[in-house]
């Protein structure tokens, strides 16, 4: 993947691989998170974070400890153990030094352990064999693509609180329905740049 540039791979991963517009990757929390803006802008910025510092974490790992030792049977494992040590790192900060956020965010800040866009990237950036800087590109790109994807639904669940909306399209129904929406208006960026 050397002749793809950083800053090519970054554009993509926001618009034309967004990581949860066309790989569907991480919907639990967006569709949990997606009721309030300042909660979504919150969750975005910690899923920034942390995929953009556990994608460089999981690169040296991989290529520091695990090819050299023979154990890449290993990458699934060691790579959600080092999710999971940042995950909690992030968590003790927010509530350090910001209770509203912490208390917001609730149980789906620790889900971001769990979060299989989180892993999604740190594996991607393996199977596409990314060099570090590209890595480094691909982790905050992925991140801001599905902060972007969760602040505008979240701008618009809020437009939709003062639509008459008929009761049996009302919560997720018309969330997905948008959502798919949403992922086709990503796909008339296609012709930009293809990372896959």
């Amino acid at each position: 993947m050397a002749e793809i540039s950083p800053w090519a791979i970054l554009i993509a991963a926001i618009f034309t691989s967004n990581i949860l517009l066309a790989n569907f990757l991480g919907m639990c929390s967006f569709l949990a998170c997606s009721k309030q803006i300042n909660t979504s802008l919150g969750l975005g910025a910690a899923v920034i974070f942390v995929m953009t510092a556990t994608v460089a974490i999981n690169y040296g790992v991989y290529h520091g400890m695990l090819v050299p030792l023979g154990l890449k049977h290993l990458s699934f494992i060691v790579f959600i153990a080092v999710i999971a040590a940042f995950v909690q790192f992030v968590e003790m900060f927010i509530e350090r030094f910001s209770q509203g956020l912490y208390h917001a965010l609730g149980i789906f800040l620790p889900l971001i352990t769990v979060n299989c866009a989180i892993l999604g990237a740190a594996l991607f950036m393996i199977i596409r064999n990314y060099s570090f800087i590209q890595s480094l590109g691909f982790g905050f790109g992925a991140g801001l693509g599905w902060a972007l994807a969760i602040l505008l639904i979240a701008g618009l669940r809020k437009k939709m609180g003062y639509s008459d909306i008929p009761k049996s399209f009302q919560g997720v129904s018309i969330v997905m329905i948008i959502t798919g929406i949403m992922a086709m208006a990503f796909m008339g960026f296609a012709g930009m740049v293809r990372i896959q």
